[in-house]
């Protein structure tokens, strides 16, 4: 089948007549969206949103320094910094750089990008640093001494792959990356794990730890926590199931709990999340609840645990983070967060913890789980700044930094309300509406791998559609986590199409009650959120004045061979499988475009260094479109990886496309 495909040639990612197709559609685009004043205001005033010096500079501890990653207008590649809790409380911190990125790039002649870093426990003086070229996820990684603020000179380094490392000790670290043929899984991950020792060849480290070539990726990590030093490896069979095992000096010894289920190690507890029911030592748990044990007990063969949460039809666990004594947990009720701690110490006692705004959110950021109970907390609304809170459980929190408001929110009203899906469940959705509402309506979700979509505040959002007069609503349709796993997994494979239905549902909600008009309501979304739009664009065409489709999978007949496609056959299905493919294929955009039909006008927009989702989905849907003779638009930047943009130019110059392709089509 796939050789009947036409466009297979697009698949090529950098080859010349893919990028000049490339080029003449950007060209094309361009030329329509950005020539009028609208485009260069929308432009302006989301890099001023982005590069804004007075925005929260957001920090995690490491040791006695907190380090922040900062981008602006004359940082664009960033600068890797840190300060002390005593200069962060200051307006204008004295910050130490560590490494300035765009410095480098220059010097190097690169179009770097960072992408993180795992610093040495407990001394925190190496790095093991993270850049890939133009966004990717491929990096390469070098060894940063953070004390003499430079590379080390023949120290750990790696070429470019979508590598695994962390450290051991000083002079040992794992490492899974590409070591040739048969060393990555079919997704392009490591498949085998090694310890690398300081001073010798990559080729002489040794193997701790080999998974299956069709697994996702093998892992290993060492926990340095004082006292409780350990080492675990193991593999993930899908993305949602894990197999992992203690390292001791003599053998592996299995983690027995269910493989879809999800284990952390604190101290002397280990917690086990549910994903699925499980039943063990006679009882019963339903899926989303979060067990203790005693670690050594366990491994021991003892099964008595211990309830920290359970869920019902309403409440699902978010998160849960470890300070040094005690345990935060996250939970949604209706989308609504809820703070609680609990101390195991005390028999697991639990005390309730002040939240962020009612209908918003509070994360915990950073804990320092080794030392002390010190935390930090960020709250934020659809019309409320970020504020940052810092704080030791059971004292006052301090308000380190809170953000300027980027838009006026005057008169704004935040709402909740509930859509019935066409097999009766009730799916929650927020609507931001301004005062003077009647403009243009834009609808998102995602749907998909238990990601939650919560109900934060963006600058971007508020004054590039907000505070023109346009109303924003966000969908917490199936797929998602927000209501804990069942949510998610009741939408997986053969199920898919409930997540379709739900968003559908949503768009007519909107329109019966008054709140939009089809003319008026326009949706976008990106990845899985991308494919969501597919479904929307060949599916439901008469919902929507617009759709803007991006970073999409779209050709579901072949996204499993192209790029990390595999690895999300969980989630999806095996298209080769014509049992899965019978179901696949029904809503599937790419096979499901067809002459004749009344769809909405369309912008398809990703990246050529995606190297996560494939940008020939959005290529062949476009060329396959326009073949049929469909007037779609198509923007490709050729930086960006999977996030579309590598910089605040190149992710302002994205916002300003989607908002002006919207405000055209949809202001009547």
């Amino acid at each position: 089948m796939a050789d009947e495909d036409p466009f297979l040639w697009l698949e090529d990612v950098t080859g010349e007549a893919a990028l000049g197709w490339v080029r003449a559609r950007n060209a094309e685009t361009l030329e329509e969206i950005t020539g009028g004043e609208r485009f260069e205001r929308l432009r302006k005033e989301i890099r001023e949103v982005l590069d804004a010096d007075d925005r929260i500079p957001y920090i995690r501890r490491r040791g006695e320094y907190f380090y922040n990653f900062w981008q602006d207008a004359a940082n664009p590649r960033g600068l890797w910094r840190r300060t002390t809790l005593e200069e962060y409380r200051k307006d204008r911190p004295n910050w130490e750089v560590l490494l300035d990125v765009d410095a480098l790039a220059e010097a190097e002649g690169e179009n770097w990008v960072w992408q993180g870093a795992t610093v040495l426990r407990p001394g925190f003086r190496l790095g093991l640093v993270e850049l890939s070229r133009g966004g990717a996820d491929a990096t390469v990684v070098r060894e940063f001494d953070l004390d003499r603020r430079a590379f080390v000179e023949d120290g750990f380094e790696l070429p470019e792959a979508k590598s695994r490392v962390g450290w051991i000790n000083e002079d040992l670290i794992y490492v899974g990356t590409d070591f040739g043929e048969g060393s990555l899984t079919t997704s392009g991950y490591p498949r085998v794990i090694k310890e690398w020792r300081r001073g010798t060849p990559l080729s002489a480290a040794s193997t701790v730890y080999e998974g299956k070539l069709e697994d996702v990726s093998a892992f290993a990590y060492h926990d340095a926590t004082p006292g409780f030093e350990r080492d675990f490896v193991g593999s993930s069979p899908d993305f949602y199931r894990v197999e992992k095992f203690l390292r001791t000096e003599d053998e592996l010894v299995r983690i027995d709990v269910p493989e879809d289920s999800q284990t952390t190690v604190h101290r002397e507890w280990l917690l086990i999340r549910t994903r699925s029911p499980w039943t063990v030592n006679g009882r019963d748990y339903d899926a989303g609840t979060l067990l203790a044990a005693p670690f050594d007990d366990y491994l021991a063969g003892s099964r008595e645990l211990t309830v920290l949460f359970e869920p019902d039809v309403r409440t699902s666990l978010e998160a849960y983070d470890w300070t040094r004594n005690h345990l935060v947990l996250t939970t949604l009720s209706d989308v609504r967060t809820q703070l609680h701690v609990l101390t195991p110490a005390e028999g697991w006692r639990r005390e309730p913890m002040p939240a962020g705004p009612e209908l918003g959110i509070a994360q915990v950021l950073d804990t320092d789980p080794d030392t002390s109970d010190e935390y930090l907390l960020g709250t934020s609304g659809f019309t409320e700044p970020p504020t940052l809170r810092y704080g030791h459980l059971g004292e006052e929190t301090e308000v380190l930094k809170q953000s300027p408001a980027r838009f006026d929110a005057e008169g704004v009203t935040v709402d909740q309300y509930f859509a019935t899906s066409p097999d009766g469940t009730q799916i929650p959705y927020f609507v931001v509406r301004p005062q003077a509402a009647g403009g243009p309506t834009m609808l998102t979700g995602y749907g998909g791998f238990e990601v939650s979509r919560l109900p934060d505040y963006s600058g971007v959002l508020g004054r590039g559609w907000l505070a023109r007069g346009g109303t924003y609503v966000l969908a917490n349709i199936r797929g998602g986590g927000e209501y804990g796993p069942s949510w998610h997994t009741r939408a997986m494979k053969e199920n898919r199409y409930l997540v379709y239905e739900d968003f559908a549902a949503v768009a007519r909600d909107l329109v019966d009650r008054g709140i939009t008009t089809r003319e008026k309501l326009g949706t976008h979304g990106g990845s899985n959120g991308g494919l969501l739009m597919g479904v929307m664009l060949t599916r439901y065409p008469e919902l929507f004045g617009a759709i803007v489709c991006q970073v999409p999978l779209l050709d579901m007949r072949r996204y499993h061979l192209l790029l990390a496609g595999a690895s999300w056959m969980a989630e999806y299905g095996d298209p080769d499988d014509p049992a899965q493919w019978d179901y696949i294929g029904k809503y599937s955009p790419y096979q499901n475009v067809h002459s004749g039909r009344d769809y909405p006008p369309t912008l398809f927009m990703t990246s050529t260094r995606d190297d996560r989702v494939h940008p020939a989905h959005a290529r062949k849907m476009v060329a396959k479109m326009r073949e049929l003779g469909y007037g779609v638009r198509y923007h490709e930047n050729i930086e960006g990886g999977h996030g579309a943009a590598a910089d605040n130019e190149q992710l302002a110059q994205k916002w300003a496309l989607l908002f002006e392709f919207l405000w055209s089509q949809l202001e009547y």
